[in-house]
């Protein structure tokens, strides 16, 4: 499994609070910027404490009028094997700060917000997974690539002390995963059933953006960016085609402030 080969930045923000306003701003940057050249944007969401602070800076941002979100399609990177609604998903986080009043107020088309299926719909992580990839593949377009996805925009990405990304975690066997999307049982992390897009997924993105933030991941981020296996470090495998974007708070960059 070959991986992408773009141009990798790291931005270093002073704590996590600027980090999750600077990726906001960032983020609905890139999909005016986007915007101004072809259409739709497609852009994976990702969960956490960040995460979601980022998805509730973008709902603060005056930038938000600006872009046209009836031609936004939204989609996530994993997601907790839970009903719909349950408070610990992803997707109900996303809702709450950001996604419904996009839909209620700035013209986001329900259609175009792109959850993955849990058991209020499927039975099982790999149901879930492969009615994902399918979905996925309704929205690719010719000349997308190799893999059946959408040309993500910007994938975004979260990373835990483990250096683990969406729900692909060191030494478990969803590193290994082929397609699109996989099923993941045993989960080191609660609960242990999940679902989550694969490395060949993630590496079809354009950009990939891994959001980052405290001490407790200071070791991790350095051994992914010094190119540890992917098999111990699996963030060091999330590369975008065009450019890897790695935004940190100071803690997480191992130069906290004095």
């Amino acid at each position: 499994m070959s991986q992408a080969t773009g141009v990798r930045l790291v931005v270093v923000h002073p704590d996590k609070e600027v980090l999750a306003q600077a990726a906001a701003a960032r983020l609905l940057t890139r999909v005016l910027d986007v915007q101004s050249v072809r259409s739709p944007v497609h852009v994976v969401l990702t969960g956490g404490t960040v995460g979601i602070a980022t998805l509730a800076a973008v709902a603060a941002s005056p930038l938000v009028p600006a872009v046209d979100w009836s031609g936004v399609h939204l989609w996530w990177g994993d997601e907790r094997f839970l009903p719909d609604g349950d408070p610990d998903r992803n997707e109900t986080q996303a809702r709450e700060a950001l996604l419904d009043a996009l839909v209620a107020g700035h013209g986001l088309p329900e259609a175009n917000v792109h959850p993955m299926p849990g058991p209020s719909s499927v039975a099982t992580p790999e149901e879930g997974a492969a009615a994902y990839a399918a979905l996925l593949g309704e929205h690719a377009a010719p000349g997308d690539g190799s893999v059946p996805v959408p040309a993500f925009d910007v994938l975004l990405l979260g990373m835990g002390p483990d250096g683990h990304v969406a729900s692909l975690f060191p030494g478990h066997e969803g590193l290994a995963a082929q397609g699109v999307a996989t099923g993941v049982h045993g989960s080191p992390k609660p609960p242990p059933e999940r679902v989550s897009l694969t490395f060949d997924a993630i590496r079809s993105a354009r950009e990939v953006w891994v959001v980052a933030a405290g001490a407790e991941k200071a070791d991790r981020v350095a051994a992914a960016l010094a190119g540890d296996p992917v098999s111990e470090v699996p963030a060091a495998g999330a590369v975008g085609l065009s450019r890897t974007l790695w935004l940190l708070d100071a803690e997480a960059a191992g130069t906290p402030p004095t």
